[in-house]
């Protein structure tokens, strides 16, 4: 709705004049008026609605709903627009469709590694830095930080790699789709070169961050292990990096490409637990980090003839075919672009948020799980949800509405029965109890407290 609204005319709605000189935003077209190709609006829709959902995978199991509805129409709405007015509209001062080209060249990327990937990666990284990561991810229920970040893995390694596959298929609709949007003779040869890239590097982004892993662990622990998931993000890495170049790259270069975003997404990866930043789903070392790989391997790696084809010239291509490095100066002038644009009108908007307390779940939602308290069962559906439990969350959100984050004194249990919550040992009732000692704690004297404190230490040695 955000992209109906008002996203597509600030993205390629008509400027104050009606030629073709820079624009910062559109002024036309809102509400779908006046667009006449009602196709290319939902092919652009598609690409609006991915960039969101990078977004939604990283804040996973403690953001709140009113922030993923509030935070989808912003990105959707006014974010990604104006980038992609700035990158793929022939008004916008870094798009190789201007007639005056930034550079002599403009900013290339094909379907969208930094325009979509890069952006929702951003955005990404900076609402997990400000939300703060899962309970008990880095830290004891006492504060005192783990050795080891802990591992909350997913229930169903199928299911995951069936996203994976499902996402796969649809790549190429974005990648050789963005061939089919330009008028040319050769259109068709470069949505088969694009797709035919696209399952290269994806192969290559799987194998590479597969096997790496495999020395990696084989090295540090004297035993070999294949781990499924980084074939899977590694397979999505490929993806991201190769979707800015998929059109103008030779094959080898795609390879290349996927095998170093492999590397790239481990790299990452691991560089966000160091730092403390918890993203559910690797959605940042895959989209933003892989992101800026593929943006950059475009002032690589472009072929003249391909860019020839594409976008008419060949003035400046990747600087191993020319030694001129002009485009990949452009590129990163492009990805600055990107990041700067995503930082300044989102990381306010998360602060407020924030501030307001719409970020973050309430600390007996995350504890039992936002499937329950926000869709009314669990997602194996092992367990009905319980009307007291419902009831009990109702209550405390009335108390909590105009709090503008819950206390962390709240959360001192979570971890504490987090382990006992999963394993069946500790029912939902119990938790309410425990829930309802923690406000006593929180809210009387001295000696009610350590009543309260007693009472909360039967329950839990209580349970075998």
């Amino acid at each position: 709705l955000g992209f109906w609204s008002v996203g597509y005319a600030f993205a390629y709605g008509g400027g104050l004049r009606d030629d073709d000189s820079y624009s910062f935003i559109g002024k036309t077209n809102f509400f779908m008026n006046g667009v006449e190709d009602e196709g290319f609006w939902l092919f652009q829709f598609a690409f609006a609605a991915t960039s969101a959902t990078i977004v939604a995978g990283t804040l996973a199991e403690r953001c709140q709903m009113s922030a993923y509805l509030t935070y989808s129409y912003v990105l959707t709405g006014f974010v990604y627009p104006v980038i992609v007015r700035s990158m793929w509209s022939r008004h916008g001062f870094l798009s190789p469709l201007a007639e005056e080209k930034f550079g002599g060249v403009g900013a290339i990327d094909f379907a969208g590694s930094g325009v979509v990937h890069m952006t929702g990666g951003t955005t990404a990284f900076m609402a997990s830095y400000i939300l703060g990561a899962r309970r008990g991810r880095f830290e004891d229920h006492l504060g005192n930080t783990l050795k080891k970040p802990k591992a909350f893995p997913g229930h169903s390694d199928s299911l995951q790699f069936l996203g994976v596959f499902i996402l796969w298929f649809a790549w190429y609709g974005f990648n050789a789709g963005s061939a089919l949007t330009i008028s040319s003779d050769v259109g068709g040869k470069i949505a088969a070169r694009a797709a035919v890239n696209t399952t290269l590097s994806a192969a290559a982004g799987c194998v590479s961050a597969l096997f790496i892993n495999v020395i990696y662990t084989e090295r540090r622990n004297g035993e070999a292990v294949f781990n499924s998931m980084y074939a899977r993000n590694g397979c999505l890495g490929g993806l991201v990096a190769i979707t800015a170049g998929c059109g103008v790259v030779d094959h080898w270069a795609a390879v290349f490409i996927g095998s170093v975003a492999g590397l790239i997404y481990l790299l990452s990866s691991e560089f966000l637990l160091r730092i403390h930043v918890d993203d559910v789903v690797d959605a940042i070392p895959v989209h933003f980090s892989c992101g800026v790989w593929g943006l950059l391997s475009v002032g690589l790696f472009a072929v003249p003839d391909f860019m020839d084809q594409h976008y008419g010239s060949s003035d400046h291509v990747g600087l191993f075919y020319s030694g001129d490095a002009t485009l990949l100066g452009v590129q990163i002038v492009a990805g600055m672009f990107i990041i700067a644009w995503s930082l300044v009108i989102m990381c306010p908007f998360f602060l407020i948020l924030h501030y307001v307390g719409w970020l973050r779940a309430d600390s007996l939602e995350e504890m039992v799980g936002l499937d329950v308290s926000y869709h009314g069962r669990t997602s194996d559906g092992d367990e009905k949800p319980n009307i007291e439990y419902i009831e009990a969350m109702r209550l405390q959100k009335k108390k909590n509405k105009n709090t503008a984050r819950v206390a962390d004194n709240q959360f001192e249990l979570t971890d504490a029965v987090r382990d006992e919550r999963i394993n069946g040992t500790i029912s939902v009732q119990d938790i309410i109890n425990i829930s309802a000692q923690e406000e006593i704690i929180n809210d009387f004297d001295s000696v009610e407290r350590r009543d309260a404190l007693d009472q909360r230490e039967e329950i839990i040695n209580s349970k075998p």
